[in-house]
């Protein structure tokens, strides 16, 4: 799989993170020191920042998917975790690929709106 098609699968994954129930943000996958230079090679016009956040890399077994995710606090995370890696498994599969690991992080669990509102 060459980078093209990697940036696709990785813009799909993301689109299906996105529009599964309980994720409310995706964030760039990374240590603090990697986004940092991520963000840097942005500003001087290295990378664009339309690039996907979700991490997709190839191996010669299958794929390493990475996904950072805000989560709605009235949803367990787990059950939101297991829907997401159902959702990702069903585009790789959809696209004929195999998943060699799945990496899925909870960075954030925010308040419903309607919660946060009436406060």
């Amino acid at each position: 799989m060459d980078a093209q098609e990697r940036g696709e699968l990785a813009a799909a994954i993301e689109a299906v993170v996105r529009s599964t129930p309980g994720v409310r943000s995706v964030y760039r996958s990374g240590s603090l020191i990697s986004n940092l230079l991520r963000a840097g090679a942005e500003a001087i016009g290295v990378r664009t920042n339309e690039e996907p956040i979700v991490s997709v890399a190839g191996n010669g077994d299958g794929m390493v998917i990475e996904a950072t995710l805000g989560v709605d606090s009235a949803a367990r995370s787990a059950e939101i975790l297991h829907a997401v890696q159902a959702a990702v498994d069903a585009v790789l599969a959809e696209r004929g690929v195999r998943r060699e690991s799945i990496t899925l992080t909870v960075a954030h669990v925010q308040v419903p709106v309607q919660a946060h509102a009436a406060t």
